[in-house]
Parts: C-alpha cells; sequence; structure tokens
C-alpha cells in the first residue's frame, strides 16, 4: 500500500477520498487554489499545497503543477477524484512519466473510451448493444441531417467528446435540426475543445440506468446497477441503486455487458459503463443500449457503496498499489435499497440559476451520509460546481429508503444562500417516482409542479421578522421591556413580494405581531417562542438574507429603505449578470434592434452556459462589457432603450 497520496481534485470527492485514505493509514496531500484557502478538503488534508489562482485553469488543471507537488511532498500516487483531470490521458501519461502512480485506469483505456463514436465502434466489436446511430468522422452538416433523416426522428445530438449533458440537444422536428447542430457544436467545442458530434435515435421513454464495474486490467467485477433517470438537462438529480423494476435476467445481461467492455480495454480501476434503456414496455434483456463509458469514479457511486458494503475508494487505492481485485464476482450482492439526492446552491424558481453565498447554517437530518465538502461559514464560490452536498440514505427496501429520503431532506438545513432542497423535496415526494414509474424526462414533464413556491405562512413570516430584528434571542428581546413595550417593524421580501411585519414586544416572554393587518400573539414556552399551539421553527440570518428552516426553508430578503436601488433593471432597460461569470460571447451591438426573448450575451458560470435574453423590444443604446470580461453578480452588461427614442424625427 502507498504511504502518501495526492489528491488532484477539491470538494467533496477530496474529502471523500481523505477520509478513505486515513482509515488504511495513508497518508494525504491536498492541492488548493486561491479560492480555497479555507476549504474543508485543505484543512482535512495531512498536507496541502497551494497550485494557483482561483479559475480553474489556473490551478485544478495544471497537471504540471500538481505533479510537481505531488514529487516535492513525498507522494507516491495521484487520486483524480472526477473532473477536472479525471479523464485525461496525457495527465496520466505525464503522471506515469513522473514515476507516479495514477489511481485509475491506463492513460489508453481513457483514451479508448473518451470518444463516444470510437466506444461505440469498440462496443460493437466487443458484443455490447449500442443505440442506433451514425458515428462517424464526416462532420458535414447536409450529412448528419440525412443520417438523422434515415435514423429517424426524434434523435439526439451529442458531443463525441466530454460529457455532462454538455453538447447534447434533442430535435424533434427536422426543421430544428441545423440550429440544434450549430448550438451542440458551440458548447462543444467550448467545453472540450471539440466541436465533432455524433447523431443517435431518441428513446421515447428512455431511462438511464449504468452499472459499476472495477477491473485490475486483468480481471473485472460489476457491482450492480444504478438508476439516474431522474435528469434536469442531462444533469442527474437523484440516483438510487438498485433501479426499480429490474429483473434477475436483466441484471445479468447488464452486468455481463459492462464487465465485457472493461475487459475489451483491460480496465483497472472504478468505472461506470452507462446504458439507455427502453422503458417503454418495463425492463427487457433485449431493451438497453451502450451509451457511454466514465473512466473515473462518479459522483453517484455512495448509492453502490450502500448496496454492496464495498468502500470503492479503498478499492481504488489497493488495486492502484498492484493488488487484486477484492472480491469475485460470486462474492458480491445486493443489500437493500439506497438514494442519493444532490444538494446544490441554486435559484430553482430562476431557472435553476447557480448562486453563491457564505453559508450561516448547514446541517443534516440524523441517520443520513451527507458527502460535503463545505461547512457553516464556507463560502459558495462562482468558480466551481455549486454542490453542497449529496444526502445518502440506505434502507431494507425501496419504501423504506425513499421514506428516509424524504425525512432527511426535511430535517436539512441551509443558511446563506438560495437550494434545490425544496425541489428535491417535490421529486422525492413525487407519485410517479414512489410508483418507480421514472423515465429521463419525468421532471421536464412535471417542472411546473416541482418547482410551485407556495406563498408563507403567517408563523414563517414572524420567525422571518423575529429573526430579521434579532427577537428570536432571549436577551435581546428584554432590553425593550425597561420602561414600556416598543414598536417596531421590517420589510421582507419573499420571491417579488414585499410586505412589513409590525412588532409590540410586551416582555422578555410575549410579542404581538401584526402580519397582513392581521394581530398574532407570540408567547415563549419551555421549547421555544409558541404561535398559538404551535411552535415557530428556527431561521438564520446572513447579511439581508433570513432562512426560515420549514418547508425546506423558506428564502426572505431584509429591506434596508436607506439602500434602496434605483437602477432601471427592473424594468428590463439594463441587463445584468445573474451571478458571477466569465462573458462567454456578445451577440448585441450598438444601434441593434432586438425584441424580447432575443439573445443578447452568453455568461459562462459554475461549468454551464447561460444565455442572457432581452426582457422587452428595445435598441441597444450601450455594451458595458465584452467576451472574456469576468463579471459579478448584478454587473450591468448591456443597456436597451425603447425603439421609438431611436426613430428618425
Amino acid at each position: 500500500m502507498f504511504d502518501t497520496i495526492l489528491i488532484a481534485n477539491r470538494g467533496e470527492i477530496a474529502c471523500r477520498v481523505i477520509e478513505s485514505a486515513r482509515a488504511l493509514g495513508v497518508r494525504t496531500v491536498a492541492v488548493y487554489s486561491d479560492a480555497d484557502v479555507g476549504a474543508k478538503h485543505r484543512q482535512m488534508a495531512d498536507h496541502a499545497v497551494h497550485i494557483g489562482g482561483a479559475l480553474p485553469a489556473q490551478s485544478y488543471l495544471r497537471g504540471d503543477v500538481i505533479i510537481q507537488a505531488a514529487l516535492d511532498s513525498g507522494a507516491q500516487a495521484i487520486h483524480p477524484g472526477y473532473g477536472f483531470l479525471s479523464e485525461n490521458p496525457d495527465f496520466v501519461d505525464a503522471v506515469t512519466a513522473a514515476g507516479l502512480v495514477f489511481i485509475g485506469p491506463s492513460a489508453q483505456a481513457i483514451r479508448a473510451m473518451g470518444l463516444k463514436d470510437a466506444a461505440k465502434a469498440l462496443m460493437e466489436k466487443a458484443g455490447v448493444p449500442v443505440v442506433p446511430g451514425y458515428h462517424g468522422a464526416d462532420q458535414d452538416d447536409a450529412l448528419l441531417a440525412r443520417q438523422a433523416a434515415q435514423i429517424g426522428y426524434p434523435v439526439l445530438i451529442k458531443a463525441v467528446a466530454g460529457g455532462g449533458g454538455k453538447g447534447m440537444r434533442l430535435v424533434e422536428d427536422p426543421n430544428a435540426f441545423a440550429e440544434a447542430l450549430t448550438s451542440a457544436r458551440s458548447e462543444a467545442q467550448a467545453a472540450f475543445g471539440n466541436s465533432d458530434v455524433l447523431v443517435e435515435k431518441f428513446v421515447t421513454k428512455p431511462r438511464h440506468i449504468e452499472v459499476q464495474i472495477f477491473g485490475d486490467g486483468v480481471d473485472a467485477v460489476h457491482l450492480f446497477e444504478r438508476d439516474c433517470s431522474l435528469q434536469r438537462r442531462h444533469q442527474k438529480v437523484i440516483e438510487e441503486a438498485p433501479a426499480p423494476g429490474m429483473t434477475a435476467q436483466m441484471r445479468q445481461a447488464m452486468g455481463d455487458a459492462a464487465v465485457r467492455a472493461a475487459q475489451a480495454i483491460g480496465y483497472a480501476g472504478a468505472g461506470t459503463v452507462e446504458f439507455i434503456v427502453d422503458g417503454a414496455d418495463g425492463l427487457r434483456p433485449d431493451g438497453f443500449f451502450f451509451m457511454e463509458m466514465n473512466t473515473r469514479l462518479q459522483v453517484e457511486h455512495p448509492v453502490t457503496e450502500a448496496i454492496t458494503g464495498v468502500d470503492l475508494v479503498e478499492w481504488q487505492l489497493r488495486v492502484a498499489a498492484g493488488e487484486p481485485l477484492p472480491k469475485a464476482q460470486s462474492d458480491l450482492s445486493i443489500n437493500g435499497h439506497a438514494f442519493e439526492a444532490r444538494l446544490y446552491a441554486e435559484d430553482v424558481p430562476a431557472g435553476f440559476l447557480p448562486a453563491t453565498g457564505t453559508l450561516s447554517h448547514l446541517e443534516f437530518a440524523p441517520g443520513c451520509r451527507a458527502d460535503s465538502g463545505v461547512r457553516a461559514g464556507d463560502a459558495i464560490s462562482p468558480f466551481y460546481d455549486p454542490m453542497i452536498a449529496k444526502v445518502i440514505v440506505h434502507g431494507p427496501g425501496r419504501a423504506a429508503a425513499l421514506s428516509k429520503l424524504r425525512a432527511a431532506l426535511a430535517g436539512t438545513r441551509v443558511g446563506g444562500t438560495v437550494t434545490n432542497l425544496s425541489f428535491l423535496g417535490a421529486l422525492a415526494a413525487h407519485p410517479g417516482f414512489n410508483r418507480g414509474d421514472v423515465d429521463t424526462g419525468l421532471i421536464a414533464r412535471d417542472l411546473e409542479a416541482l418547482t410551485q413556491v407556495p406563498a408563507p405562512s403567517v408563523a414563517q413570516k414572524i420567525a422571518a421578522g423575529m429573526a430579521a430584528l434579532g427577537l428570536d434571542r432571549g436577551s435581546d428581546v428584554a432590553g425593550f421591556t425597561l420602561w414600556r413595550s416598543l414598536r417596531r417593524q421590517v420589510q421582507l421580501i419573499h420571491k417579488d413580494t414585499e410586505f412589513t411585519a409590525y412588532v409590540r414586544v410586551d416582555g422578555p416572554d410575549q410579542q404581538r405581531w401584526e402580519i397582513d393587518q392581521t394581530e398574532h400573539l407570540v408567547k415563549r414556552g419551555p421549547g421555544g417562542w409558541m404561535l398559538g399551539a404551535c411552535g415557530l421553527v428556527q431561521a438564520a440570518v446572513a447579511g439581508h438574507q433570513v432562512t426560515v428552516f420549514d418547508a425546506y426553508g423558506v428564502e426572505f430578503q431584509i429591506v434596508d429603505p436607506l439602500d434602496r436601488q434605483t437602477s432601471a433593471a427592473g424594468d428590463g432597460n439594463v441587463i445584468e449578470a445573474p451571478m458571477p461569470g466569465l462573458i462567454k460571447q456578445i451577440d448585441a451591438q450598438p444601434g441593434m434592434q432586438v425584441a424580447q426573448g432575443d439573445r443578447l450575451a452568453i455568461l459562462e458560470a459554475m461549468k454551464m452556459e447561460h444565455a442572457l435574453l432581452a426582457a422587452r423590444d428595445g435598441v441597444v443604446a450601450q455594451i458595458f462589457a465584452a467576451a472574456g470580461d469576468q463579471v459579478e453578480a448584478g454587473a450591468a452588461l448591456i443597456q436597451l432603450e425603447p425603439a421609438e427614442d431611436t426613430a428618425d424625427p
């Protein structure tokens, strides 16, 4: 076994690797950027090395700097985590050339699976079923359009390199093919440096089921399947293992196919073979098709660990150190059911925009496993993926595990940033999902219902008002009762609705709140503040934001009457950056006439591209930013003026 390893990653996966290495007595070295000086993974490791600036290109993508850090710190091996350099074969070659061990597959195996078209051809030779489609090298637009017509609509355009849904477009109408192709190529070029695409038949009721495999370069085993069908824009949201409705016959067929895929490339380490499954008529052994292979550990690996009792990171370290596979296929079995929900800092009602903020509060329900790279007091950085944690539960069966998931989500408390917690809770309660009737289109079909934001209750408004004024703490309240009761007020905003809450403090144990012209008496009881017979929930304040820990977290903004913004952004005159990011493209030009909904610019933030659209018809008056600029949230980018203002007299 290694004495010391370096982890070439950050966040929750770096913390996860450190935990398993520590259990084996292996010393760990972390790397960190300017943005991660106080990060959890840096503080958990035995040693840490600074590798550069906040942007990934300045730090976590600098393979030469990371390798030198490993050499200088005495590490014998490098664990890549996932993302960044984890599937970069040139980095693997450089690690090996430096006399270090790469904890993962060979560069040859990564290259074999790195391009989807070549991988599919290889899988066909290995007897693994593939989706009908065009995977050729000729990228002529007209040829691709003809191939799409032959395959039959709907079709899926996919970048041959990379993953994560980037460079992927669903096309249902031949007239939309050309525009979708241009868009997919542009995104693929930006994300992977390769604009080549393939075209595949789109399965009408697709399920995304993947098989965890593990090899030692000679032998390989599978650790059963995970269902990752709950997706939004090809991004996984909730994963589970095993797949609902799976039959023993199909599990055998999929497992055998995944092992053949691993053996075809002499695979060593942890990997995932992803299949698209036709769920229209139930799960059938002839209804699954190879999609791609991820030559690394997956984000959702904990659900496999939960049902098999295997520590996949420990296996990675052992196999990379030269040990054989810890278990044979016959030694592996499924125990119970597991779910993983991905908790993100994102504004769901605003279209799932990634969010930033400093976590004033972070607490997980007892009984769940929470893999997280942040703690209360940490900042969600605009430079990296905005994941807060993975919430994982395990139960003896699917119904029991799902009940635990709902309880775990309800008991999770996050303050200081908006999150997708309510969205996850709505998914966990979705009737179809509860029945196991899942496919990749479930979220899109029911998106409106899943993202509804109910109006806050009186109790939630009072809890927010008390926290905003500091009246939820006994010592602060007592000061108001020296001579007489005092009346105070606070202005709050929930979503787009502003209201004023008034309070009269009658003493340290009693307050009278006026909400929506109705008075409510709040008294302190043995267990805390009470509104009638019901206890008020806790709330946390971070700057001007109040989070009430009820219904997965209800967010309010405190209005400072002395600091009201008077910009014209509210009337659609100014297009602002919705979050910190990089201006990828400016489509507008001064004097250009635009219509509501026209794309004016593209902002790249947190590994995703966001189109900035005109809020109304008008004429572009001024442009305040250029492609390549790094901008802060709220920065003015483009100003519009009414079309009639520029008309000739």
